[in-house]
């Protein structure tokens, strides 16, 4: 398989999906959202948008399987798999904020071999696939080099349907606060992930995760020489539900924070 044929493939695939999504957020309306919970969203530009990736990817890969975040396609076991988040960012999107993103990775087996991110409202297309290095906008991207938690701008999300962790959450916020350059929260795990790749945060974590919010982002992350593990050190962060990534130099400094806080092997 032609890997980075593939990969510019999808970042087609991507970009006229965009396109699509920033159409019709000149006509979206209040009326167009569907409530899966409290702050939980979907449109039919989610919807449609999904449909459509599908059956672009299903062109130039046929056979392959699908998890996709709007159910539109289903995985049935395939030794290839497209893991697709149409909208990365619904909340911010139908609040008219940045970011949001199209996230979409390939799996070969249980191994992420391809990602692209394209982040709509920057115009930026993240990407990567294995063997290749990371980029942005066809230049090359790296982590940063930021060592300690005093250097860092760190990212992480708020869950917004799983809150059995937030008392650690919040605590393991505050240490962050209080000793980094500081904390973002931007609504989209996808651009968090490639943020980093690109040197823009040091570190990001974050639980109640699916695997289409982060599988295309890290293997950009790990080709643009970031390093990720899960809360206890594992390699269960796509379908775990939880992330820790961070460049090399400071990879274990944050992880033994969010391990001490959020960790059960801590």
């Amino acid at each position: 398989m032609d890997l980075e044929k593939l990969c510019f493939q999808v970042q087609e695939i991507a970009r006229e999906t965009g396109r699509f999504i920033a159409d019709e957020r000149q006509k979206f309306t209040q009326e167009d959202i569907i409530v899966k919970g409290k702050s939980d969203f979907v449109t039919y530009v989610d919807k449609t948008s999904e449909r459509r990736i599908v059956g672009s990817l299903k062109d130039i890969l046929p056979g392959s399987g699908f998890i996709a975040e709007e159910g539109t396609a289903r995985d049935s076991g395939e030794k290839y798999r497209w893991v697709i988040d149409p909208l990365d960012g619904t909340t911010n999107y139908i609040h008219g904020l940045s970011p949001f993103a199209v996230s979409i990775g390939l799996m070969d087996e249980n191994e992420v071999v391809l990602g692209v991110v394209y982040e709509i409202s920057l115009d930026e297309m993240f990407y990567a696939w294995k063997g290749s290095k990371a980029y942005c906008n066809g230049k090359e991207i790296h982590v940063s080099s930021g060592s300690t938690t005093s250097d860092a701008l760190i990212a992480t999300g708020f869950p917004y349907y799983d809150f059995s962790m937030l008392p650690p959450y919040m605590a393991a916020m505050d240490f962050f606060m209080r000793n980094s350059h500081g904390m973002r929260r931007l609504g989209s795990a996808a651009a968090d992930l490639v943020y980093v790749a690109a040197g823009r945060f040091e570190a990001f974590y974050e639980h109640a995760l699916h695997a289409w919010d982060v599988a295309a982002g890290t293997i950009i992350v790990k080709q643009a020489g970031g390093k990720i593990c899960d809360f206890n050190g594992g390699d269960n962060y796509v379908f775990g539900g939880e992330i820790i990534c961070s460049n090399e130099r400071y990879f274990n400094e944050f992880y033994s924070i969010v391990n001490k806080y959020l960790g059960t092997k801590n």
